[in-house]
């Protein structure tokens, strides 16, 4: 299990990166990696981070590959700040630490209205269509993010490892629920891996606190090429939940899956193909049981994700939350997957690739 550690200090901070800070602070409420705001004595803003052992050191290649590129097709983007010795990172006995630029803007944890769906949709269409042409070969990408089987092998492990938790009575009968949805899955067709971002959850998105324009996506360490739908079904699944991700009563917005198409379309409609249009439910509904699959698995393995200890109990007991949403959702979406499906072709559908 990860420990959280302290922010590296402000005379090795300005050793190392060359800036003089301030302060440093927490900043966000990442699952995965730990993320402090620099603050330097003439009032500029870096993101410090500490990654998570899951990233090798190597996904700052890659990210420093797509950043350049969106950089080059008039994209915001944070960067990485090189250290001074020309590094992308440093190597700790603690972990790796990086930091990089500080885009202003907000971020939220749920979508709130349509206007919020569209921006993201435009955001992550523009995001898409600027790296249609990124010839990149990504030294990071990991295998098996949407590999729902695996994700599924995993929960069975976790039930079967972790029998004397004293959550696991509670857990199972959620488990078997999970299992049992994903029992009539068909694979998705073959179709082409594209450069996307591999996590487009909405806290992912920077918007400007005004106008809410989307300005850039954030949390890159999950880069890769994979099939268009299981990045738009991982976007959606997220973008169509108001109740957000931490509660066990959750659905699914037609409004707010119409909207967000209606935008990702705008930017990126047309390098969508029928085929890929085809799958975008099957997979957002795929994607839903593969997430409740993992924070189901963690509420067992308590290793992976962080929680709230402000509003829960336990680490098991926030994930055994987010699966229960994840399902919730799951099944509102599910019983309106027709109609989902006439909206995709509705709004996307007017221009083939």
């Amino acid at each position: 299990m990860t420990q959280d550690v302290a922010p590296l200090a402000i005379a090795e901070i300005r050793r190392l990166f060359g800036v003089a800070p301030r302060s440093v602070s927490p900043l966000g409420a990442g699952l995965i990696n730990q993320t402090f705001l620099v603050t330097t004595i003439e009032d500029q803003r870096y993101v410090l981070q500490r990654l998570h052992e899951i990233f090798p050191a190597a996904v700052n290649e890659d990210m420093e590959a797509v950043t350049s590129h969106l950089v080059e097709r008039g994209l915001a983007t944070p960067r990485l700040v090189r250290t001074v010795s020309g590094d992308l990172w440093v190597d700790r006995p603690d972990g790796v630490w990086r930091m990089m630029t500080y885009v202003p803007g907000v971020a939220v944890e749920r979508v709130e209205s349509e206007a919020r769906a569209l921006e993201a949709g435009r955001l992550l269409g523009r995001f898409h269509a600027a790296l249609t042409d990124l010839d990149h070969q990504f030294a990071a990408a990991r295998a098996g993010i949407h590999d729902t089987a695996r994700h599924l092998s995993g929960l069975r492990s976790a039930l079967d490892r972790h029998r004397d938790h004293p959550e696991y009575q509670g857990v199972l009968p959620l488990a078997r629920s999970i299992l049992d949805a994903a029992v009539n899955f068909a694979p998705l067709p073959d179709l082409p891996g594209r450069v996307v971002h591999g996590d487009p959850k909405i806290s992912n998105f920077i918007f400007d606190s005004e106008s809410g324009t989307g300005i850039c996506i954030v949390d890159l360490d999950t880069l890769n090429r994979m099939p268009l739908p299981l990045e738009l079904g991982d976007a959606l699944r997220s973008w169509c939940n108001p109740a957000g991700e931490d509660v066990s009563q959750t659905g699914f917005s037609i409004s707010f899956f119409r909207a967000a198409l209606a935008g990702y379309g705008a930017e990126a409609g047309r390098m969508m193909t029928p085929a890929e249009r085809a799958c975008v439910v099957e997979a957002t509904l795929a994607i839903m049981v593969e997430l409740a699959a993992r924070f189901c698995a963690d509420a067992l393995n308590e290793s992976y994700f962080s929680w709230d200890a402000t509003r829960f109990a336990s680490r098991s007991e926030h994930n055994r939350v987010r699966a229960e949403g994840q399902m919730a959702a799951w099944r509102a979406c599910r019983a309106r997957a027709a109609e989902l499906g006439g909206i995709v072709e509705e709004v996307l559908g007017g221009s083939d690739a």
